[in-house]
Order: structure tokens, then C-alpha cells, then sequence
């Protein structure tokens, strides 16, 4: 027979854990993001994913799982469906044959477009619920966290 913890601690934890707030508050987001991107065929990881392509230099697949902080595998199972449908392209480097970079097609880009609106409807709905120094404060914790998960598993010289 198991031994149980006292409900105190059952309240502590869902009280004062970071994690479980996080992930809770993120399954809301992502179910609201999804439910806004839907009639485009999107989700809220697939415009997260091809908004990190839009950029001037074509990242590579590692730089992109290291920047979304996913591994390679989950991004790499993540593209496929892109790739199937001509939003997103895998060449292999110029420079490095090893190396795989990912672009955004014309396709991609004209869906990005569309889908950039509805991010920023969805986003000033949420706006709406905190003061302006609330939402600077909450994006700073995030960014703060997410800077820390980058650095998991490097060496750190002193």
C-alpha cells in the first residue's frame, strides 16, 4: 500500500509550483491560439515554428530546435506536416553538407501573413486583462525561464 502525502502538501505544490503554473498556463494559451488559427489550418506550435523561419538567414535544424527549446526530433516530426503541405522547405547547406537549413516557402510566408493578424487580435485580448507593467513583468519572468532551459546541459567555464 501506497503511503499518501497530507493534502497540505498536495496545496503547497499546486500552490507554489512554477512548473505546473507554467504548463498550465501555456496548455490554456495553446488551446486559444489553436482554436484562433484553426480556420487557416494551423497551429499555435506550426505559426510559432514558421514565424522563427521568417527571418534573413535560413537557421539550421539545430539552431531552430535550440531557439524553440525542443529537440531535434520533436521539431523535425513538427516539420514534416509543413513540409507536406509547401509551407516550409529543408535544403541541405551550401557550406556544410551536414547540415540541413529550413526555409519558409512563398507559400508559408502568404499563410504567416494571413495568420499574423489573428496573433495580434489574440494578443491584445490578452493584453486586455493586465496592466501594461503586468504584461512587461510576466514577459520578463518568461523570457528570464526560457533563457535558463537554454543553458541546461552546457558546460558553463569559469
Amino acid at each position: 500500500m501506497s503511503k499518501k502525502l497530507p493534502i497540505e502538501v498536495v496545496h503547497e505544490v499546486r500552490d507554489a509550483c512554477l512548473c505546473l503554473a507554467t504548463q498550465r498556463a501555456a496548455r490554456t494559451l495553446a488551446r486559444r491560439f489553436d482554436r484562433a488559427f484553426a480556420p487557416l489550418g494551423l497551429t499555435n506550435g506550426q505559426f510559432s515554428l514558421m514565424m522563427s523561419l521568417n527571418a534573413p538567414q535560413a537557421p539550421t535544424l539545430g539552431r531552430l530546435a535550440q531557439a524553440l527549446a525542443m529537440d531535434r526530433t520533436t521539431l523535425t516530426a513538427a516539420l514534416k506536416s509543413l513540409e507536406r503541405r509547401g509551407l516550409v522547405e529543408t535544403r541541405l547547406d551550401e557550406k556544410d553538407r551536414r547540415a540541413r537549413r529550413l526555409f519558409l516557402t512563398n507559400a508559408g510566408g502568404e499563410l504567416l501573413a494571413a495568420a499574423l493578424p489573428i496573433w495580434r487580435r489574440e494578443h491584445a485580448a490578452l493584453d486586455a486583462g493586465f496592466s501594461h507593467s503586468e504584461g512587461q513583468k510576466l514577459r520578463k519572468a518568461l523570457r528570464t525561464l526560457g533563457a535558463e532551459t537554454q543553458t541546461e546541459g552546457k558546460d558553463v567555464k569559469a
